[in-house]
């Protein structure tokens, strides 16, 4: 590893989000206004990614006011507080410029649904009942009173 390679690793950010071409994102970015500093939000289109490393930029692409807008963000800039991923979009092309000449609804990129390392939603209320029905069984085993529906007195 030379000099600039070097430099280069101390200025990066560790905590960078994974960002694919096509995913919507919200950037927040420092901006300083005469003496002041404010935190301005962009949400776009990642269109564009290059370079590595330190070096790497996003292009986003936002419609404001009817007018597309694209603006490129360095990753690893001080400027740049945090990039949020949003959603993610199923796309077949490194480079999205092909979104520059679309309108309306023909610009809409096709949601991936990514699930959660977590599990699905019924893994999750598997689980909870699960937990809920050990949680009686505790409760009923040292002698705690728990909720449960009278007995039937048989018929003579």
């Amino acid at each position: 590893m030379n000099l600039v390679d070097q430099i280069e690793h101390k200025e990066m950010k560790e905590a960078a989000p994974e960002i694919r071409i096509g995913d919507t994102v919200r950037v927040h970015i420092r901006i300083v206004e005469g003496a002041k500093e404010r935190v301005q939000v962009v949400e776009g289109v990642v269109i564009k990614m290059r370079g590595s490393q330190n070096r790497k930029t996003i292009t986003v692409r936002k419609i404001s006011f009817g007018v597309g807008v694209e603006r490129i963000f360095p990753l690893h800039s001080p400027r740049v507080e945090k990039v949020e991923v949003t959603k993610h979009s199923k796309v077949r092309r490194a480079k999205l410029y092909y979104l520059r000449e679309l309108r309306g609804k023909a610009a809409r990129l096709k949601e991936v649904r990514i699930q959660s390392k977590k599990g699905t939603g019924q893994a999750k209320k598997k689980a909870k009942a699960a937990a809920k029905s050990a949680a009686k069984r505790a409760a009923a085993g040292s002698g705690e009173k728990t909720e449960a529906k009278p007995e039937a007195k048989p018929e003579e």
